[in-house]
């Protein structure tokens, strides 16, 4: 798993456990749903970390509680 799908899987685990749509994360971020659907859908090749930590404060975690998770832990190395 590379880290951009990581992002992306954790950002859908997080709306499926909140039950909270993608449009609705976005408008809680303050992120336009565009911006959200192109990190969902991969289109955005690395998305920054002051948009990650909007997600984050939409969804009321941290960026530590974000990237708390086995999934980010085992990521693999991404220069070779």
């Amino acid at each position: 798993m590379n880290t951009r799908f990581a992002v992306a899987q954790r950002l859908l685990l997080l709306c499926e456990e909140r039950n909270l749509a993608i449009n609705a994360l976005a408008r809680s971020a303050a992120v336009p749903p565009s911006t959200l659907k192109n990190i969902i859908n991969g289109v955005s090749k690395n998305p920054g970390v002051v948009t990650i930590k909007k997600l984050c404060d939409g969804l009321d975690i941290t960026l530590g509680e974000f990237f708390s998770t086995r999934e980010f832990d085992e990521l693999e190395q991404e220069i070779k």
